[in-house]
Order: C-alpha cells, then structure tokens, then sequence
C-alpha cells in the first residue's frame, strides 16, 4: 500500500495504540506514575551503597563541598545509574517489538539468542585484541543482528512462524552459548573473569566514554523506528487484515525485527545480557496498560534494571552481585505470575 493511505489511518491507529478515549486517561496516568517511580529509583541509586549519602550530603556534594562524595556521584554513581536507565529501555522496547512481530509472549531478545550472539561477538573482540579489552560496542549489536538473521534465516521470520522461530532461537542461543563458554576457556586468565562476569550482565564498569556512542545510538534507533509504529499497530490486526488495509507486512516485519535486535544489541554492549527483562518488561505493560505500550514497557525495563543493579549493590555489601543475576531474581517470580494468571483465566472461560 502507498504510504498515503497508511498516514491516513493515522486516528484509527492512535485509537489502537493508546485504547479507547475512556482509557486514555488512566493509561496517561500510570505512565507518568511509571515515570516517578523511575525517577525515585535513579536518585535512590545514586545515594544508596556500601557508602550511603543522604539528600543533604550529595546537595553539598553537588555545591562542591564534599569533593569524596561528589566523585562518588559524578564518576561511579551517575554513569552507572544512567547505564541501567538506558539499557533498560532498550531492552524494553526490544521486547515488546520481538512479542507483538511473533505474536507470543514468549518471545524476547534472551530467549531467541539475540543477547547470547551479542555476548559472544564481545568475546571475540577480546580474543583477538592485542590489548586485552572488550571489543567496542558496535561488536555487540552486529552480534545481535547476525544472530537475529540467523534465526529469521532458519525459521521462514516471524509472525506465522513465530513459534519455529522461537525453537530456533532456542537453538541459536545454545550455540551462541557454547562459542563463548570456548572462548571463555581460550582467552588468558587474567581476562577470563572480567567476560565471565560481563556475561552475567553487570553494570560495574559503566563510564561516560562508553555512555556516549551508545545513547546516540540509542537516540537514531528510536528515529529511525517512529516513522514504522504505524505499521506495528496495524501487525496487531493480524497478518491478513493488514495486507487487506495495504500494508507491505514483509518489508515493516523485517524492518521492525532488525530494529529490535539492535536495541538489544545496543544494551547488551553497556552491560552485558541483562535476562528476563526484555521478557517481564513488556507482559507488565501490557497488563496494565493495554495494546502496544512503547513508553510503559521502556519505562518498566528502566525500572527493573535500576531494581536489579540497586538490590545487587545493598543485599550482600561491601560484595556486589551482577544485575543479571537479580533481574533473574525478580523476573522469574514475575513471569511465573503472569503466566499462571492468564492459565487461571483461559480455564474459567
């Protein structure tokens, strides 16, 4: 169909996007709660730790009085807080775009090998640096998008293949698992522990050197997916109702895909696979917010990945846990519920 008519639909689609004008309100309403709660977390984050700051000490530290605590801040703590809010909605974003394609639940960037590709291309990068380090962060969204292709290659794309595709991404994530466990056994020791503990996502070496390329990034992934939301709303309708409205499904599918995974890709390079975030993220939104929730879901993988690295940092200090780990911690549980409770419904009707 001609982008004419597409634009045209432009009412229709804000109506599927944002719910009826009755609902309208309240989804406004938990998004800016959404928005707080988010806030509330980054500046806990900021002040909570091994060395705790109340209100009043980091106001002075921001006035320049207390030079320790605002190193603390402004070199450790900040860049650290704003790596999970970045990655977060990433990974939120990305999942919720992999779940509507696929139409399943199930469907995330950590289940169909997308985080495992980008883990593994990073420790390729180290295994052949001659100084030691972790390839750039553009190794991990080209590892992304090869696992992603990977994956679209072997299971026909998504949508009616969803399911192929998931058991295929399955397949991809283990041999993507398998290569870096090779390479985790390749590189020298002195290395091995610092990708052992970026593979269990950790946001401990977060800095502003590595902030910057990635936000920007980040910024021209979401340009560049603007002008495809209507296509996505329309995907929603199903595969045939949009071809019938004039929708060239296979050019929005695999745009939206590659777009998916490079937000993935993008979050894996700041902290490594960071699971069940992209998964719980999205399924949150939805149930609370309704159909196709682009800000809820960023907004809660910003929250969740915040959760994760700040109960890291407290549960067992001075010894951090990764936020990996916690984000398991907290999305296992979540996922359980969700799925348990939509089996509770699909039985009683």
């Amino acid at each position: 169909m001609s982008r004419l008519r597409v634009s045209a639909l432009q009412p229709g689609l804000y109506y599927l996007a944002e719910g009826s004008p009755q609902l309208r309100p309240r989804r406004w309403a938990l998004n800016a709660l959404l928005a707080l709660g988010v806030l509330g977390l980054l500046l806990l984050s900021l002040l909570a730790g091994e060395l705790s700051l109340s209100p009043l000490q980091a106001w002075k530290a921001w006035r320049g009085e207390d030079a320790m605590a605002l190193f603390l801040l402004q070199e450790i703590r900040l860049p650290r807080a704003l790596a999970a809010l970045l990655v977060g909605a990433s990974l939120g974003l990305a999942g919720l775009l992999l779940q509507t394609l696929a139409r399943n639940r199930l469907a995330s960037p950590d289940v169909v090998g997308v985080h495992d590709g980008a883990v593994l291309a990073l420790g390729l990068g180290l295994m052949f640096s001659a100084d030691g380090l972790l390839g750039p962060w553009w190794l991990a969204l080209a590892g992304a998008l090869l696992s992603l292709a990977l994956v679209l290659l072997c299971a026909g794309g998504v949508g009616r293949q969803g399911q192929r595709a998931l058991i295929v991404g399955l397949a991809v994530a283990a041999l993507a698992r398998s290569g870096f466990e090779l390479v985790l056994a390749t590189v020298e020791l002195a290395h091995s522990s610092a990708l052992y503990s970026f593979s269990m996502g950790s946001l401990l070496a977060s800095s502003y050197t590595q902030l910057l390329p990635v936000s920007l990034g980040l910024g021209g992934l979401l340009i560049l997916l603007l002008p495809w939301l209507p296509g996505l709303a329309l995907l929603q309708l199903g595969e045939s109702q949009a071809q019938l409205l004039g929708l060239r499904v296979g050019r929005h599918r695999l745009m939206l895909v590659l777009l998916a995974g490079a937000l993935a890709g993008l979050g894996v390079s700041v902290a490594g696979p960071i699971g069940f975030v992209a998964l719980v993220a999205p399924l949150l939104a939805r149930a609370w917010l309704g159909s196709l929730p682009l800000l809820g879901a960023a907004l809660l993988g910003a929250a969740l990945t915040l959760l994760a690295d700040l109960l890291g940092r407290l549960l067992l200090a001075p010894v951090e846990l990764p936020a990996g780990v916690l984000s398991g911690m907290l999305g296992g549980p979540v996922l359980l519920w969700l799925l348990l409770r939509d089996a509770g419904r699909e039985d009683g009707e």
